[in-house]
């Protein structure tokens, strides 16, 4: 493999880092970033790559938050911590929607909407509903503040939201935040919950696209898997750390007028209007 592939795998691995846990769309980068700098391979194995590599970037949401994931506790022996299984009830019934769509419609739905055009359209829509869910919560007390505070229906609630981000362009992060907000959740907790309806959502889609293209790989193939997810599990740990401490003293605003100026960029470089 070329030095300069390796620099292109790279790259891609630190947009999908980046932009899988901030609201701007992880699938949206990668489609524009591959249309500038594509790698040396099919497109079967491209789309693949795209979603597979999100294994890394879910890795590093496993290992720091492994103690609020984990159900199991050490007091006197080891245990079943009830309140993180509980979490992952929550998590489990989040996840319904999506994956339901997800493996039925998966196919038609990257069929109609993997191209510019959808990217550069919900960019920009999403990139106001954020700003206008920010301007409704300015003065509003949010009512859940913890995990535990937040009730099966709201869990199932903000699953239904998540089925927006099979649409390339919407952000899963972003979809899940904005339909956590909506229903009280405060930022925080939003981008935690969603962080770990991440687990098992991309763990499927993962498998769902690695199924689909065979378990046939060629050793380049191999090869720009693993440094793919690698770069992107170092740079996703950066990433969510800065986001936790960033939302404590801010607003999700500035992610929403990146989205508008991302999504007007596209449309104009691409000569799409």
């Amino acid at each position: 493999m070329e030095f300069f592939e390796v620099i292109k795998v790279i790259i891609l691995g630190i947009v999908e880092g980046i932009t899988e846990w901030l609201p701007v769309s992880s699938t949206g980068h990668m489609i524009l970033v591959d249309q500038f700098m594509s790698i040396d391979a099919t497109d079967a194995f491209k789309e693949m790559f795209f979603v597979v590599i999100q294994l890394g970037a879910i890795m590093a949401v496993v290992v720091i938050f492994f103690k609020k994931l984990i159900p199991l506790t050490n007091n006197n022996g080891i245990r079943i911590h009830k309140p993180t299984m509980v979490l992952w009830y929550k998590i489990l019934i989040a996840c319904i929607p999506a994956g339901v769509i997800g493996v039925l419609l998966d196919d038609k739905i990257d069929e109609l909407f993997y191209n510019y055009i959808t990217v550069s359209i919900t960019l920009i829509l999403y990139g106001i509903i954020f700003i206008l869910v920010e301007n409704r919560s300015k003065n509003r007390t949010f009512t859940v503040n913890k995990l535990s505070e937040l009730p099966y229906r709201s869990a199932l609630y903000i699953g239904i939201f998540q089925v927006l981000a099979l649409i390339p362009g919407t952000s899963r992060s972003g979809a899940t935040i904005i339909g956590a907000m909506l229903i009280g959740t405060s930022r925080t907790i939003a981008a935690e919950f969603t962080f770990f309806l991440a687990i098992p959502v991309m763990f499927g889609a993962s498998l769902l696209k690695i199924l689909k293209f065979g378990f046939v790989f060629t050793q380049n193939e191999v090869f720009i898997l693993i440094i793919g997810m690698i770069t992107a599990f170092i740079v996703s740990v950066l990433t969510i750390k800065f986001l936790m401490s960033y939302i404590k003293k801010h607003d999700f605003k500035a992610f929403g007028f990146y989205r508008i100026v991302l999504g007007v960029v596209v449309i104009i470089t691409l000569g799409l209007i």
